[in-house]
């Protein structure tokens, strides 16, 4: 019987152990390097060879909001060139920047000072997320500054003149339009070959989208977050949102804190992988499928993650601490009809989603978010 009691005392004490661990183990957060990565190079190449990429990167649009890309085309250098120079940029002081604010056109073009972009209320959405996806609800206007410069040539006439304005060039950068041009156009390229690669895959014509982005207001749009400032546990240098334009793509940035939530509520951090990018569904791509791919929420936090890599370039001692996000907004031409397309086009989907304007469509969202023009 002693025997038995030790045995019966031993496996209780052991299944009291791992329930124990069960409860105290962290729960590991979801990054986007689980996510499949779609190498393009096929459809570089050889378009014809492609359906499993075009397959896959529409199957992740649909369920996911989001693709990550690899483009041999577009290169760390580049981006390391980019973010160089825009950490220069945002680590002047104010009063050069104010320089280059376009404010009675809703900074559409050059800077946008920090404290400017109040994210749209979505406290809805972020309570229907459970406790473990769950998104910092934003307390005011985001503290992120940022940069707009116009990628690929102007329309000659359109009735949305403030979203196509000349860009801003700012002083004592004489290396600005060739740097910006440089990243841009990469990220562009990619997206257009993204566009078309999707078109397939929703069984439209390939042109479909890029015929309607042509002239349309792309924009390099990378955010400055100064972290001397606001390198604090906690701190949303950008709020929860959702993007108003067609397709954004992200290529790395050099402090984590951007999370995005995946179509089913997943919440994910950003890890781009080398020699990759992140493609994220923007409205206007939800408009044009009726909702068939939604846009996708994210935000920027600072994490753990970010506080390690500031006291890795405070120990390294060589670039501003700022964060610099390598950012392109792809866009639907302004005056090109936002509507379902083809298949995706009924009696629900028109109604949730009615015929308007692009350039409509953004000045709409823009002034929901303080960016409204004059």
């Amino acid at each position: 019987v002693s025997t038995q009691s030790t045995g019966l005392f031993n496996c209780l004490k052991k299944i009291i152990n791992q329930s124990k661990r069960k409860k105290t183990k962290k729960r590991k957060m979801s990054s986007t390097e689980s996510l499949q990565v779609v190498d393009i190079s096929n459809y570089l190449s050889n378009a014809s060879s492609a359906n499993e990429q075009i397959q896959s990167l529409t199957r992740m649009l649909r369920e996911t909001s989001c693709v990550l890309i690899r483009d041999p085309r577009v290169s760390a250098e580049k981006n390391d060139i980019f973010l160089n120079m825009l950490e220069d940029y945002f680590n002047q002081v104010a009063e050069l920047k104010e320089k280059d604010y376009r404010k009675e056109i809703g900074y559409q073009v050059g800077a946008t000072p920090p404290n400017t972009e109040i994210p749209r209320d979505h406290s809805e959405q972020i309570k229907k997320l459970d406790e473990s996806n769950s998104a910092h609800l934003p307390n005011g206007a985001d503290i992120k500054e940022r940069f707009f410069w116009r990628i690929g040539d102007l329309p000659e006439r359109t009735a949305f003149a403030q979203l196509n304005a000349e860009a801003v060039v700012p002083t004592h950068f004489p290396q600005w339009k060739e740097v910006m041009d440089q990243w841009g156009n990469l990220l562009l390229n990619s997206i257009s070959t993204i566009a078309e690669m999707l078109a397939i895959g929703l069984n439209l014509p390939a042109d479909t989208f890029t015929k309607m982005m042509h002239l349309a207001p792309h924009l390099l749009a990378p955010t400055g977050s100064d972290l001397k400032n606001c390198g604090t546990i906690g701190a949303i240098l950008a709020g929860y949102h959702y993007d108003l334009n067609f397709l954004t793509i992200h290529g790395r940035s050099r402090f984590p804190g951007l999370f995005i939530w995946l179509r089913n509520g997943t919440k994910v951090i950003v890890r781009v992988p080398p020699g990759c990018l992140l493609l994220q569904a923007g409205k206007q791509l939800e408009w044009l499928t009726g909702g068939e791919i939604t846009a996708g929420f994210h935000e920027v936090v600072v994490v753990p993650e970010t506080i390690e890599a500031i006291e890795r370039c405070r120990n390294e001692g060589k670039r501003p601490l700022w964060r610099v996000s390598s950012t392109l907004f792809s866009h639907i031409a302004s005056d090109e009809q936002l509507r379902p397309l083809g298949p995706f086009a009924n009696e629900q989907t028109l109604k949730n989603y009615p015929p308007i304007l692009a350039g409509a469509q953004v000045a709409e969202e823009l002034s929901l978010i303080n960016l409204g023009i004059s």
